[in-house]
Formats: structure tokens, sequence, C-alpha cells
């Protein structure tokens, strides 16, 4: 069971390889691009415990050294970039090498970073682990690490070679791990594809219960929708930023909470779009429907959806205004936000007007 899906950027195009038993095949997948038998893999701690071995015996003759690095999205910092990238000078990588990211959104960032930066850059596969990874940060060669003044303000624009999304590696998430992934699923259907949408509201359910087949759909359609997107605009001049659906809010929401475990990056973005429909509708561009739509369709899935699910104090809405204004979206001063004309119909805005965004926010936080 295997499903591909191309991503159009002509000498750079690649594949995203989507089905059950690919780490099994990893050698198979990946030899083809290979100059010498011998990959650099970067995993997580947690992955590497769970998948490690598996990947080995998967690459057979390909010979493979691993880093292994903590989980959290702590590790996407300077000092665990440096180490990184001295271990893989320390490894002898060389540039027609293949360095592996083998992880969920925080490997394959960091790692696609390192590789961007390597020897003026070197070609790297993602073999994402969490269904986030799968859907949304393994494609479109957005790679780097936080700040203390944001989220993801370090970093490059680096494709990578490959992407082999073994549905397999879900069964092994946690729920809260795989709900998370999910806030980004469900984001693709609210941008982009109405139908997608309501597709998920009715096999969210069996998705989440372990349906293979289910499982296997809805990373192949949210990938298609990345890599469509990508394809015209691969460096967010335009069309691309319509999948930031929900970070504005989500990156504010993260940097409030110390980008930690009291608010996965998922959650945030569930959360983010939720407010992202409301502000949407107090500014008259969708329906009272759209907004409680997307609320009961989260609720059913039991994830995160209002400010009041996240533990903890959080900034009022004036912090949680100056805390988006670090956001990469600011454009000559002004925030860009995403917002909806209704379920599937995303698009980009300039500015909206500050007083409907502090009264969105300050009602939310009123409810905790």
């Amino acid at each position: 069971m295997k499903e591909v899906v191309k991503v159009e950027l002509g000498e750079r195009a690649y594949e995203v390889r989507i089905g059950t038993g690919l780490i099994a095949q990893a050698g198979t997948e990946i030899a083809p691009l290979l100059r010498r038998p011998r990959v650099a893999v970067v995993a997580d701690e947690t992955v590497a415990d769970l998948h490690l071995e598996a990947l080995r015996a998967g690459l057979g003759e390909i010979e493979m050294v691993t880093l292994r690095l903590p989980p959290g999205e702590g590790t996407k910092s300077w000092p665990h970039f440096t180490r990184t990238v001295e271990w893989l000078l320390e490894q002898k990588v060389e540039r027609k090498d293949i360095v592996v990211a083998f992880g969920g959104g925080v490997i394959g960032d960091l790692v696609g970073f390192a590789a961007s930066v390597l020897r003026r850059g070197v070609r790297f596969v993602q073999i994402p682990t969490s269904l986030l990874a799968q859907v949304d940060s393994s494609v479109g060669g957005k790679t780097g690490i936080n700040a203390p003044q944001g989220k993801n303000l370090i970093g490059a624009f680096h494709q990578p070679s490959l992407v082999l999304a073994d549905i397999d590696l879900l069964g092994t998430l946690t729920e809260r791990d795989f709900l998370a992934g999910y806030g980004e699923v469900a984001k693709y259907g609210l941008l982009g594809d109405a139908a997608f949408f309501e597709w998920l509201e009715e096999n969210g359910p069996k998705l989440a219960a372990g349906d293979k087949a289910a499982r296997l759909y809805a990373v192949k359609r949210s990938v298609e929708m990345k890599a469509e997107i990508v394809a015209r605009d691969e460096t967010e001049e335009g069309d691309r930023a319509l999948l930031n659906l929900g970070h504005t809010f989500c990156h504010a929401l993260e940097a409030a909470t110390g980008y930690g475990q009291r608010l996965l990056h998922g959650e945030g973005v569930a959360i983010g779009c939720a407010l992202a429909f409301e502000l949407s509708q107090r500014l008259g561009l969708c329906s009272q429907e759209a907004p409680s739509r997307v609320r009961a369709h989260l609720r059913n899935m039991k994830m995160k959806v209002d400010l009041a699910d996240i533990e903890g104090e959080l900034p009022d809405a004036d912090g949680l205004i100056d805390l988006m204004a670090q956001d990469k979206k600011v454009l000559d001063g002004k925030l860009r936000f995403i917002l909806a004309r209704g379920i599937g119909a995303a698009f980009v805005i300039a500015e909206v007007p500050r007083d409907v965004l502090h009264k969105v926010l300050s009602e939310a936080l009123a409810q905790r």
C-alpha cells in the first residue's frame, strides 16, 4: 500500500512516498540517491528507541551512523544545531552524501537547516515519524530553529531529496501527539478543500482509531495540497502563506507557554484555526455557522479548541498581540493574517483592525 506525491520544483523536484512498510524497505527507497553506501541519521531519543533498529535493518547493506538528540521543541536551538553540524563534520559527511532526518517536525526542521549550511548545502531525506511531520513539516523545504524572540525565526529554504512517510509509525504515537498532528490535517480542509473537511468530519474518528486506509488518504490529500501550493510559491511570496492558517495565533501561544508540553504545535494550530474563523466571522467575512462548525469538529475529535483548554497563565490580549508582532509573517511592519470566507476558502489579508482582534482575544481569555 503506497502512494506517491511529487513536489514539482523543476530540477529540485522530489517524491513524497506515503504508505506502509516503507521503513522495512528504506534501503531500496534511498539507494538510488547515494554515491556511496552510507547515510548519517539524526533522530531524537524517543524515535531512536522505538524505530532505529528497524531502520537499520531496512537499510540493508547501507552503512548507518547515528546521532541521538533529546526530544522536544527545546532541541530546535543553537546548541543542538551546533552539535548536529559538528557531528556531521566529524562523520566526514561529503556534499554528495545523504543526511537522514528521522523524527518529527523538530528533528526535520533542525536537520534540514543543518544540511542547508553544511558544506554550503548537502542533500537530505526526511523520514517523518509523527502525523504532523508527515502531513506538513517534512514537505516544502522550510527548515530552521527557534530564537528567544519567536519560533522558526532562524532558518533557510532547503528542499529534501526524498520524503518517506511510513504510516505504520503513527501507531506508536500517543493519542495526544496524534491529535496534535491532526490539527494540521484539519487545517488543509479549512484553508482550501471543503470536501476534504467534510470527509474529515465523517472519517476523523476512524483516523484516530487507527484505520490505515483512512490515515493513508488523509496524509496523501494533505501532502497533495501542500505540494501544489509549494510548487506555485516555494518561498512564501504569495499563496504559500495560506499554509499558515491558524499559525499567527499558534506561534504567539507557543511563545507564551514556553514552547513546551503545555501546548504542542498542532494543538496551537487547532486553537489558532478556531480563532482565525472567529475573527473572520467578527469581520463579516464568513457566516456564524463556520466557526461553530470548526469548533464542533475539533471538539468531536477530543482536541484543544479554545484558550480555556490551555493550562496555566497566559498574557492578556495586548501581550498576545505583542507576541504576534514577532511572527515571520510581519511585512512592512504589518501583521498578515490568514482569514476565511468560509470552510475551504482561506485568503491572506495585510492587516486587521486591532480593536476587533483585541476583542476576540479578550473574550476568549475571559472564558478561561
